[in-house]
């Protein structure tokens, strides 16, 4: 499969500023150190707890906010975008698009549904006038919506509709990628599955690409090819969705899919639910050795003393974990 991003080493450190000169007393590692490859044609999904750096991750990737540090190659001609400034950035911009997490924060309530998604058109120049309203009309019907909504504004429209027109505005300019930022999680039970099918359905007429970024394993099994499982800033686990949900080889995937209810009683009776204690630690100051060895039932000096690097085992699978040979022979 043909790589249409890969990501080396990016980081992104927000400063902490204290006293009446607001000096440097230390950063935030939101995103420190990771890699991660996205093929075309192929959801990725990113998961973690809230405030492990999913959604700035994905910002960070877009360039809407500038990483501290790393490499992002991106398309067929492997273009690194890190280094390129507003201007340099204009000629990708239409290549990757972005939904929103909140449809009622993301669309302007000032503006119809028409402006909304023509807008990126009109920007880059794309459509004018009856052939602007022509190509919204034809938007719309892909995210299956009317064109009679066009002079709507988005008060009008439930959550889900609000949603569809977030979508619609993303693929006014035909990307190649798009990163969903928690696409479903604003949303009714009922309505998250007509927005992921839809997504899905979309995925194979256009032949996009997504990073697919929740905190819910059940729709990233749903969704996902591959998946990749934050902690405090990294990725501890990444590989094919179905590998990593039946067979994890981090304690922390462990602990997150032993969450995940299962519809059949008596198969979620017999199941073991998997308490992580404490709290996630500072990103500020993170712990010395593994970051999750404070919350890891299967931690020793070694994890508290040595970071483990990621790597590769069969099927596909990477893990940072020392100990992820004999924990998958235990059956985590």
């Amino acid at each position: 499969m043909e790589t249409i991003l890969d990501v080396r080493n990016l980081k992104k450190h927000f400063p902490i500023r204290k006293g009446l000169w607001r000096r440097k007393r230390g950063d935030v590692r939101a995103v420190d150190g990771v890699d991660f490859q996205c093929g075309a044609g192929e959801t990725l999904g990113l998961a973690g707890e809230s405030g492990c750096g999913k959604t700035t991750l994905g910002r960070c990737v877009l360039k809407t906010i500038p990483p501290t540090d790393g490499d992002i190659f991106f398309g067929a001609e492997r273009v690194n975008l890190s280094p390129l400034d507003r201007r340099e950035m204009r000629p990708y911009r239409h290549r990757m698009q972005m939904v929103f997490q909140d449809p009622n924060s993301s669309l302007n309530p000032r503006m119809t549904v028409s402006d909304i998604v023509g807008e990126p058109l009109r920007v880059n120049g794309l459509a004018r006038g009856t052939e602007l309203e022509d190509r919204v009309a034809d938007l719309l019907a892909d995210v299956g919506l009317n064109a009679a909504d066009m002079r709507r504004y988005p008060h009008a429209f439930s959550g889900g509709q609000r949603q569809r027109i977030g979508i619609a505005r993303a693929l006014s300019l035909r990307p190649e990628l798009i990163i969903a930022d928690e696409p479903v999680s604003a949303l009714d039970v009922s309505v998250q599955s007509q927005i992921l099918n839809l997504l899905a359905s979309l995925k194979d007429r256009m032949g996009l690409s997504y990073i697919f970024i929740t905190h819910d394993l059940s729709v990233l099994q749903h969704i996902s090819d591959r998946v990749a499982i934050m902690y405090l800033g990294r990725i501890v686990e990444t590989g094919p969705a179905e590998q990593v949900y039946h067979h994890p080889l981090h304690p922390y995937t462990e602990a997150l899919i032993s969450a995940v209810p299962v519809a059949d009683p008596a198969v979620q009776k017999k199941r073991t639910r998997i308490a992580l204690s404490g709290d996630v630690p500072d990103p500020a100051s993170p712990p010395k050795g593994c970051h999750f060895h404070p919350r890891c039932r299967h931690a020793t000096d070694l994890c508290r003393e040595e970071e483990p690097e990621l790597k590769t085992y069969p099927g596909g699978v990477k893990a940072a974990c020392h100990y992820s040979d004999t924990l998958s022979l235990e059956g985590i």
